[in-house]
């Protein structure tokens, strides 16, 4: 892990795309900033993990309701 220390107002570059900036810090807080293409998802990590382990139990699962399937896309 590389560890940077910035302060308020400074930033880091991710390559050529992708800044990171601190925008403030307030007591145990960060407030970051990031401009990034729009091409690149951007995810607070709980959320990022949350996606991640309900896409491999959809993969494990890999079975489909067609009941459910029916009820959402109704034939027409």
């Amino acid at each position: 892990m590389l560890v940077l220390t910035r302060k308020s107002g400074e930033g880091i570059m991710l390559g050529d795309r992708i800044q990171l900036k601190v925008l403030a810090i307030d007591k145990d807080r960060v407030k970051l900033g990031i401009e990034a293409p729009s091409s690149v998802p951007v995810y607070r990590e709980e959320l990022y993990l949350e996606i991640k382990a309900e896409n491999q139990k959809a993969k494990v699962s890999g079975e489909l309701n067609w009941e459910e399937l029916k009820k959402i896309f109704p034939e027409t």
